[in-house]
């Protein structure tokens, strides 16, 4: 039995050093695998053949000790070394070291496994996978990049794929107000050229309504002749002296001949006239006005006639009409005929075109005589005069009322008119209006006349008005505006006051908190659209003659609208301003202007500080019913040291998306808190301002193009816009007893019955290691420690068989005594 035992106890030795080999072999074949953990093999004594449990000492003998013999060696435990492996700087970034206690996580074939191989990468899906297909674990985020840690789930990078936009919440501004610039006191006023209403009727004209001029000396007396009649009545003095005139239909008298003298033989009688001039048509007759001898000049009598007897005597010639030799003076003329309401205010239209063409070159002037029947009868009720205008004989421009008469279709209407008014009486006339009566808040866009000149022009269609005025010399966004039939001149100016960011409504309040109201408004003023900026240089409005443009429906060809603005009253105050780029939720970039003007100081409770006002403005807001673009203003309120001390309002400009899928309202807070109230200058000296925007917090759409993973195990996206989001959060476990794990091949490890539950945490928390991003951690095999029990165990191996060998000999020899 001896010898028998001896040899399977070597066999024992055999099997013991043949496991060393195998785990001495495997350690050294993985010496190069990532995170390998090298095995020991931890030997136990085989069971022992006991001859004698030994004697206690007694008083017969001292006691033995037990006597047995081993029957050989075990394997107890085959245990991974845990201990740290070296980190190896890698070239991908997804690789992770473990630096530390713990392994990441990973799904396989429906179950759960643990590693520290942290050679990572992605799949076709986006998905972290290990080296040989593994999904790693962790926490997701949401759609707002929230990490999700309800669950654990497959992680995802998607570069390429991810696309990420980041509203702006907030704006820092820097820079210095002036307090050495003189306050804003007067605001920027423009005017439009007159509006006139359209809807009321103008004067039409049929055909040319003067005659030719009657000038002085007609009708001509050169063939008249005189002498004493038989008659026993007539003239008593010995020489008569006469004027003719010619006649019209309606009494109208033409100019006044010259003086003619006739040799009275029997004074007393009667005088025949003879060989007087004819009249022509428009003429009928001639009127005949004899001297009472003080150089007045009465009417004897009229004839249609070249003949005309003069019965008049002295005693009867005042009876007569006086003559009236008034003339217009000698100079080029033309007419203008309004339509006149003489109730209701006078209320008069705009004028017919102008009637040219008439000359009188006499130095002593001549008469014009107007035929009335080439004006169109009015179709308005209350129209039941016209007024004759004519310029005067020094200025073609000038034209004055020369008379009112009935309207053409009203009672006393009389059809011709002769023009007899010099500049003197033109002088003390009312100038003629050529404008019109003015258009009001109610008139309709389409009913608008402008005038150039005496030309009448409907400057307004339907169609589409687009419209875009500067601020400060910087163009305002064009906007455009629909122009229907029913569309007014107070709806323009609406729009005309959100296009051009008029501040009305501050949003620090006005006079009851001893702060000035704006002044900004678009109002019409004596038939003139009259716009009203907000104080300072920098808020100075211009509209510019090819500001509105309007597209008429169905057309496809644009014209511009003339409305002639011209600059009344110039801003003072100068300021400064800055543009700053602004995003919304959907990284759409906004574009905001911010405007300042230094305000009259406080008058007790500041002491002695600078007070300025900012506007803010932006063509991208899209508020509500309203095309305003005013999206802000505040008060700023420095010390003596040029320090920002107080603020009124918000401080914040608030943008409406409502025609964007955007979030609405977007919301962004200004910070002035780096802005000084200091007095610079240039290099001339003179007093500046400056502002501008030093940051803000939104960014433009950017897609995911690199990442990160810090130590804890936070995955950050890199975003093209300049953005880093979190995309996933890398979660560990680690276990109470590492060596109870199970592996299961490809650098995997399962929960075993001796490895205790996973405590999962974050890197760095719970006892968990950190990682180390672009790295891995080496296998931790020591080759030469392996080398040396492998020595050890082939020695080992040695041994055992040749105690097998002289087992066997010495079988040999017991075997050998039966010969």
């Amino acid at each position: 039995m001896g010898l028998q035992s001896a040899m399977t106890t070597a066999l024992t030795g055999l099997q013991a050093a043949e496991t060393t080999i195998d785990v001495v072999g495997n350690n050294v074949a993985n010496s190069n695998t990532v995170a390998f953990k090298e095995s020991n093999v931890i030997f136990a004594t085989q069971f022992l053949q006991t001859q004698s449990i030994g004697s206690a000492p007694s008083t017969n003998g001292g006691g033995t000790n037990p006597r047995q013999i081993g029957l050989g060696v075990k394997v107890a435990e085959i245990t991974p070394d845990f201990t740290q492996g070296t980190i190896e700087i890698s070239s991908s970034p997804l690789d992770v070291a473990i630096q530390g206690d713990g392994f990441l996580m990973v799904q396989g074939g429906g179950d759960r496994y643990y590693t520290r191989n942290g050679q990572l990468k992605l799949n076709s899906s986006n998905e972290v996978v290990t080296t040989t297909g593994q999904r790693v674990l962790g926490y997701g985020v949401n759609d707002q990049y929230d990490i999700q840690t309800d669950n654990l789930t497959t992680l995802q990078i998607p570069l390429g794929a991810e696309r990420v936009a980041q509203a702006t919440e907030s704006a820092v501004l820097q820079g210095v107000l002036n307090p050495a610039v003189p306050a804003g006191t007067s605001p920027q006023i423009i005017e439009s050229m007159v509006l006139g209403n359209g809807a009321i009727e103008q004067p039409t004209l049929s055909s040319t309504i003067t005659d030719p001029a009657v000038l002085a000396g007609e009708p001509s007396t050169a063939s008249m002749v005189g002498a004493s009649g038989a008659g026993v009545v007539g003239p008593a003095d010995a020489t008569e002296i006469y004027r003719f005139a010619f006649v019209d239909a309606n009494g109208l008298e033409s100019d006044i001949s010259a003086a003619f003298t006739v040799a009275h033989g029997t004074p007393g009688n009667e005088i025949d006239l003879s060989d007087l001039p004819l009249p022509n048509s428009p003429w009928v007759s001639t009127a005949v006005y004899r001297d009472d001898g003080t150089g007045t000049f009465y009417q004897v009598g009229t004839t249609n006639t070249d003949t005309f007897t003069d019965d008049v005597s002295e005693a009867a010639l005042t009876g007569g009409a006086v003559l009236d030799d008034t003339n217009i003076d000698a100079g080029n003329y033309g007419y203008f005929v309004t339509y006149y309401d003489p109730t209701s205010g006078g209320l008069e239209t705009r004028p017919t075109a102008e009637i040219t063409g008439e000359s009188i070159s006499e130095a002593t002037g001549g008469r014009i005589r107007l035929d009335l029947n080439g004006i169109g009868t009015p179709t308005d009720s209350r129209f039941t005069q016209i007024r004759i205008y004519r310029n005067t004989s020094t200025d073609g421009s000038n034209f004055r009322l020369v008379d009112t008469v009935p309207a053409p279709g009203a009672g006393g209407f009389v059809d011709s008119y002769v023009d007899t008014a010099d500049d003197a009486f033109l002088a003390t006339q009312p100038e003629l209006n050529l404008d019109g009566p003015n258009a009001t808040n109610g008139t309709a866009l389409t009913a608008i006349v402008t005038r150039n000149g005496d030309i009448y022009e409907t400057p307004f269609q339907e169609g589409t008005l687009t419209f875009g005025g500067t601020k400060s010399g910087v163009d305002i966004a064009e906007q455009t505006f629909e122009v229907t039939s029913t569309t007014t001149i107070s709806d323009l100016m609406l729009f005309m006051e959100g296009a051009l960011g008029l501040d009305k409504t501050s949003d620090v309040g006005g006079a009851d908190n001893g702060l000035p109201t704006p002044t900004a408004d678009v109002a019409l003023v004596d038939g003139k659209i009259e716009v009203t900026s907000n104080m300072g240089e920098e808020n100075a409005i211009s509209i510019s003659q090819s500001a509105f443009t309007l597209l008429p429906t169905g057309s496809n060809v644009s014209s511009s609208v003339t409305l002639n603005f011209g600059t009344i009253q110039a801003a003072n105050g100068p300021g400064t301003s800055t543009e700053m780029i602004v995003y919304d939720s959907l990284g759409l970039p906004l574009k905001v202007r911010v405007t300042t003007v230094l305000e009259e100081s406080p008058t007790s409770e500041q002491g002695n500080s600078t007070r300025y006002r900012w506007y803010a403005t932006s063509a991208d807001n899209e508020a509500t019913g309203s095309n305003t673009t005013v999206v802000g203003d505040g008060i700023l309120t420095f010390d003596s040291e040029g320090d920002l001390i107080a603020s009124s309002g918000d401080q914040r400009i608030t943008l409406f998306r409502t025609q964007t899928a955007s979030s609405s309202p977007l919301d962004i807070a200004l910070d002035f808190s780096s802005v000084k109230s200091l007095g610079e200058v240039d290099a001339q000296g003179n007093p500046i301002s400056t502002l501008n925007v030093s940051s803000q917090d939104g960014f433009p759409p950017g897609v995911m193009t690199d990442f990160v993973i810090t130590e804890d195990g936070l995955i950050q996206g890199q975003f093209s816009n300049g953005t880093q989001r979190t995309v996933g959060q890398l979660m560990m476990a680690r276990f109470t007893n590492n060596s109870g794990l199970q592996q299961v091949g490809d650098s995997l490890y399962s929960v075993g019955v001796n490895s205790g539950e996973p405590v999962i945490g974050k890197p760095g928390e719970e006892g968990i290691g950190t990682l180390t991003s672009g790295a891995v951690e080496l296998s931790n095999t020591d080759i030469g420690q392996n080398l040396i029990e492998l020595i050890l165990a082939s020695t080992q191996y040695r041994g055992g068989a040749r105690v097998i060998t002289a087992a066997q000999e010495l079988l040999d020899e017991l075997m050998a005594l039966r010969r």
